[in-house]
């Protein structure tokens, strides 16, 4: 018996019904990587787990960018300076 993902999938409701919950995604997506580089799924399991973590990697990006754009609209309308983009070689 081939070892199966010990990450559980949410199938509850719809995407419209619930909201998305960062850390949770990005818990998730830490227990896909690592279940997926233990290399002990079967070729089918690795390329479903692998599937679920390009979505879930796809989720928090554009979540990512959505808070930016609000920490950037509502610095704006505080007349405070705008958001820099970061830089780890050059920190102010």
């Amino acid at each position: 018996m081939t070892p199966k993902s010990t990450v559980k999938k949410k199938t509850s409701g719809t995407k419209a019904n619930k909201s998305f919950d960062f850390e949770t995604s990005l818990n998730e997506l830490e227990k896909l990587v690592d279940a997926l580089e233990e290399g002990d799924l079967s070729l089918e399991q690795s390329l479903q787990d692998f599937e679920r973590g390009i979505n879930l990697t796809r989720s928090c990006q554009n979540a990512l960018t959505k808070a930016q754009q609000k920490v950037k609209i509502l610095l704006e309308n505080n007349n405070q300076s705008s958001l820099k983009d970061y830089n780890l070689k050059d920190p102010e």
